[in-house]
């Protein structure tokens, strides 16, 4: 069973709990004021491999996936269809000590 993070709108506290996929939310009560307003929160999760255990074939396949997801969403255009990217030769200000502080002191 999955274990999701809420947070009480009537106390704030954030609490999680193990419970099954077809359970409600708003069945869902808070553990310090026993009120039934949660809200289910996103979360995220990751795993590194650590240690000297050399990746299989399973996690192998898998980054590779990832590695080929990664370059078809970077061909994508943006959601506003405007890019925001700089040319590959251009210099940002910062980079060449035209920032804010710089144009202040003359």
């Amino acid at each position: 069973m999955p274990l999701y993070e809420y947070r009480c709108e009537g106390c704030s506290t954030q609490f999680e709990v193990t419970q099954s996929v077809h359970d409600r939310v708003e069945d869902t009560e808070c553990p310090s004021c026993h009120a039934r307003q949660a809200t289910r929160l996103l979360s995220s999760f990751s795993s590194k491999v650590v240690g000297t255990q050399k990746p299989g074939f399973t996690e192998m396949k898998a980054a590779a996936m990832n590695n080929e997801r990664m370059e078809r969403f970077a061909k994508l255009p943006p959601l506003d269809a405007m890019r925001n990217m700089p040319r590959p030769n251009a210099t940002v200000g910062w980079e060449s000590g035209q920032g804010a502080d710089s144009t202040a002191d003359s």
